[in-house]
């Protein structure tokens, strides 16, 4: 019995290596190393998102914990609305215009987001996400280091800080949807 047991052990340990997801920062390859950087934590952060939501069914995207919270469809598409309106500011330092105003919704989230941002599967959410990402990461690949560094529209916010209150954004929602998953 202890020899089963023992071998049983011994292949579980021999599995978690590979099984593991490396917790490192790295460079991601094709940008600047500050960029680089960043673009590995946003990629991380959305990947723990999607995650805790992918398997979610329709009744799950819009479950309300309360009359007063968001559902997690609408979190989702709030987190890509944010990142869309970073894109604006810090690429072309300018806010939403009228065409762009689709993405009012969902950055203000509330009573109007909880009526109208819902009913659909949470893949929906997460494809304007993935597509949010991918232009995220366009644009950056042509941007640089000193880039990161310049004021944004010359106030006191730099580029850099502006990415990182993107991914800030984003810890503190990951926390707000892990806590809702939990309540389903």
């Amino acid at each position: 019995m202890r020899t089963i047991l023992f071998t049983i052990l011994c292949s579980f340990i021999l599995l978690i290596p590979s099984t593991i997801h490396a917790q490192t920062i790295k460079q991601e390859k094709g940008f600047t190393p500050k960029i680089g950087v960043v673009v590995c934590m946003l990629d991380d952060l959305k990947e723990r998102v999607t995650n805790s939501v992918q398997d979610l069914n329709v009744a799950g995207t819009d479950f309300l914990l309360d009359e007063n919270a968001n559902r997690i469809g609408a979190m989702i598409y709030h987190l890509a609305a944010t990142e869309k309106y970073y894109q604006l500011y810090t690429f072309e330092g300018r806010d939403f215009n009228a065409d762009e105003r689709m993405w009012d919704l969902a950055q203000r989230l509330g009573n109007n987001a909880r009526e109208n941002l819902k009913d659909k599967p949470i893949s929906y959410y997460l494809d304007i996400w993935d597509e949010v990402r991918k232009e995220t990461k366009r644009l950056l690949k042509t941007k640089d280091d000193k880039w990161f560094d310049q004021k944004v529209n010359g106030g006191r916010m730099n580029n850099h800080w502006a990415w990182y209150h993107v991914m800030e954004h984003q810890a503190n929602h990951m926390g707000q949807i892990n806590m809702i998953v939990k309540r389903i």
